[in-house]
């Protein structure tokens, strides 16, 4: 059997080269796999490629948490579904990179999962109406299926996808944790090599398989999270609470 477990992030991580592209689904911190954005950082990458559903600055430090915005500085390319938050600004803070030549490519969270979707299913596309009408159809084909305007949305195929799971095998079968499956289980299926860190990492059997979301076929590499490690339930309920007063100042700025 091949060996998946890497003893740690930066040894799974470590043969990312410049100019790849990389899944990160972010719906909050907790869903996000910070222990391996935080290893990318350390080996100073570049001209990546981010696909990912919200791309939005960060209300903590470093030591908290880190989100897909961290890796920034290395990005040729980004492509999301939300930029910014429209109450600070929108996308503002990344006009300094744009300046200097970061293309960004908007579209939906359904049709980035549509097209990842594709992208795992070995489809050459979808046709979707989203986005008639609007910026999103520059520079696409349009095609009227019956008597109705349709954009072509290209698949999907990262070169890697980070995922968090809850629990996994060394085999590779993955669990996840409420939301945290979202969007994740299509990104492990349409990157070419999937890299996990996970909560917990069991013996191949300790599973039930009625349990299994992402079969252990589409992982390639696994890393278990560390005590004190980004993600860990000591540090989500920490930053919940920090959530919960972040909600209440902006209420009382905004209404």
């Amino acid at each position: 059997m091949v060996n998946k477990v890497y003893t740690n992030f930066d040894e799974a991580v470590a043969d990312i080269p410049d100019g790849a592209s990389i899944a990160i689904e972010s719906w909050g911190f907790a869903a996000t796999a910070q222990n391996l954005i935080a290893a990318l950082r350390r080996r100073d990458v570049k001209d990546l490629t981010l696909i990912t559903h919200n791309f939005i600055p960060s209300f903590y430090t470093e030591e908290e948490a880190l989100l897909p915005v961290a890796l920034l500085p290395q990005l040729k390319k980004l492509l999301a579904g939300v930029v910014g938050i429209p109450q600070f600004g929108a996308g503002l803070f990344i006009k300094e990179y744009v300046d200097k030549g970061l293309e960004v490519e908007l579209t939906s969270h359904g049709i980035l999962a549509s097209r990842l979707y594709a992208g795992a299913a070995g489809l050459g596309g979808i046709y979707t109406p989203v986005g008639i009408g609007t910026v999103i159809e520059q520079g696409k084909e349009k095609r009227v299926i019956d008597g109705k305007d349709y954009l072509f949305e290209k698949p999907i195929r990262p070169d890697y996808a980070f995922i968090v799971a809850h629990k996994a095998d060394k085999m590779g079968n993955l669990v996840y944790l409420g939301t945290f499956r979202a969007d994740q289980p299509i990104m492990a299926m349409a990157a070419r090599i999937t890299i996990v860190e996970a909560e917990e990492i069991v013996e191949a059997g300790n599973i039930d398989p009625e349990h299994i979301v992402t079969p252990g076929i589409f992982v390639d590499r696994i890393v278990e999270i560390p005590e004190g490690g980004y993600g860990t339930a000591q540090k989500r309920k920490k930053l919940v609470y920090k959530f919960g007063e972040m909600e209440i100042l902006r209420k009382m700025l905004f209404g």
